[in-house]
């Protein structure tokens, strides 16, 4: 039965290489998004007039919306045709991005943002499908997923180099007028390029009362976590949001269960190696967005840097992330098996983090954070490459639109529990500092504020100790739950997807 497969890769698009480049610039446009705003918020914010307290809306707003109608974008991009979906995602972003640099305003910032994250959730899962149905052959699969993978774990570090030169030199609307560029030169690119394999979109009626659960319980999820880091775990908004999405999500599970065409076939989710990296990468990136989150203070506050000194330092991540994704990653998935590359990739980073935990107020760049980096983005990126591959493994083609949105959906609310737990602990850990040398912060002078600046890092390496089992936890998960072999070789494969008499094929290629 394996012979079925035989043809996919001689159907292969001849202008794929050149569609990968307007995919490849479309997803850094939607991955820096998420944090060059961070670095031009206290600009945006004076100049708007928004308020103290509703500040961590121009971040909130853009994380509700995507990590809400993610899977809605994924279907969306299954029934209307992945290119169609990335076109029109494309130029919503666009738009969006011009309103967000022309806001006036607070309500037209906020506004923006939200469009800004809906359009995403459309972009992002039609992107990586479009990988997913162009790029069969194993071997070219492995390349384009490992620039695919070096691009969404770096371009958070990207977005923060960008953002704080922008901010610095020219003006805090420059980080939402630098997409439309992007965006522009992708949707025109992708209209000329892209040609999608016929007979892969899935015209099953959409599933209403899936959109409306889903959405309604991711956002419900996102914004408990957001909520948590400002107003505590056992504020009674969080609790209550905690509590909606767990029902929400519950009903979700079941009705997808009964109906027809289901939003998310259970089938997805069940596969264990998809299931395997929506769990273990989702785990990763709480321990990555509270690594930019503190290193980003500790650089500023604790160190004194610049805004863009601050974006260059994290350049040995990005250096590490290419290179494990592209020289590592891409170079062996053909020839080992993706836990082996997604279980030590993961250790490795764990690696980083542990010699983060030794963070102190005089602590050397080169010496300590320097080296750090480079292990974290290493390993990170030789997981994530796998990762990426994996998330649309054995899937039928007319699902691979909602299985991509599954990985974007693992990585937002991973990001989104990263922020808050962390920090949580953090501000935890510098409280019962600052408690315990008390009498030293009254005296006040000289003394107390270097007091002040180790209780902040004492907070940083209690939250990066919990980082490092959080990534140690995702090796585990990788190991345990992943068992397919290498690409072209035989192994365990996805089962249950509906594949009929191609369900025998030992290729994890998704277009038979």
């Amino acid at each position: 039965m394996s012979k079925t497969a035989a043809p996919a890769p001689l159907a292969a698009d001849p202008s794929r290489w050149k569609a990968l480049v307007f995919i490849a610039l479309a997803q850094l446009m939607v991955v820096l998004d998420a944090t060059i705003v961070n670095i031009a918020l206290p600009s945006a914010q004076t100049d708007l007039g928004i308020s103290d307290g509703n500040r961590q809306w121009v971040i909130t707003a853009y994380a509700l919306a995507f990590g809400g109608l993610l899977l809605f974008g994924g279907r969306i991009a299954d029934k209307w045709g992945r290119k169609n979906a990335f076109i029109v995602g494309l130029i919503g972003f666009a738009l969006a991005s011009a309103l967000g640099g022309a806001a006036n305003g607070e309500a037209m910032m906020l506004g923006a943002r939200a469009l800004q994250g809906a359009f995403g959730a459309l972009l992002a899962p039609a992107a990586l499908s479009l990988l997913a149905v162009m790029f069969t052959d194993a071997k070219e699969r492995a390349k384009a997923f490992g620039i695919y993978g070096a691009i969404a774990g770096g371009g958070g570090a990207v977005g923060l180099i960008l953002g704080g030169f922008l901010t610095e030199y020219l003006n805090w609307r420059w980080t939402f007028f630098v997409n439309i560029p992007f965006a522009i030169i992708a949707a025109v690119g992708a209209w000329m390029i892209i040609r999608e394999p016929a007979g892969g979109r899935n015209r099953a009626p959409l599933d209403i009362p899936g959109v409306i659960l889903s959405t309604t319980g991711l956002v419900a999820l996102v914004y408990g976590f957001t909520r948590a880091e400002s107003a505590g775990w056992s504020d009674a908004v969080t609790v209550a949001m905690f509590v909606a999405s767990a029902v929400l999500l519950a009903a979700f599970v079941f009705v997808e269960s009964r109906v027809k065409s289901p939003l998310l076939p259970l089938r997805v989710l069940l596969e264990r190696n998809r299931g395997g990296v929506y769990l273990s990468l989702g785990l990763a990136v709480i321990a990555m967005f509270g690594l930019f989150l503190f290193l980003t203070y500790y650089l500023q506050v604790v160190k004194g840097f610049s805004p863009v000194k601050t974006g260059f330092a994290f350049l040995p991540m990005i250096a590490g992330m290419i290179t494990g994704s592209t020289q590592i990653g891409a170079r062996l998935m053909t020839r080992v098996p993706p836990r082996l590359l997604m279980g030590p990739g993961f250790l490795l980073a764990a690696t980083g983090m542990l010699l983060l935990t030794q963070l102190e107020v005089g602590s050397s760049y080169p010496a300590l954070i320097l080296p750090a980096q480079l292990l974290l983005g290493l390993g990170m990126g030789t997981a994530f490459m796998p990762a990426m591959s994996l998330a649309t493994h054995g899937v039928n083609p007319a699902d691979a639109g909602v299985a991509s949105a599954m990985v974007n959906t693992s990585q937002q609310v991973g990001g989104a529990i990263g922020t808050a737990l962390l920090n949580t602990i953090a501000a935890s850990a510098t409280t019962a500092y600052l408690t315990d040398h008390a009498a030293a912060v009254a005296a006040g002078g000289p003394a107390a504020k270097l007091v002040q600046a180790q209780a902040m890092v004492e907070g940083y390496s209690s939250a990066i100790w919990w980082a490092v089992g959080i990534l140690v936890a995702s090796s585990a998960i990788a190991l345990t739950l992943i068992n397919t072999g290498r690409p072209g070789a035989g192994g365990p494969v996805a089962s249950g997807d509906g594949a009929g008499a191609d369900a025998d094929v030992k290729i994890p290629v998704i277009a038979h």
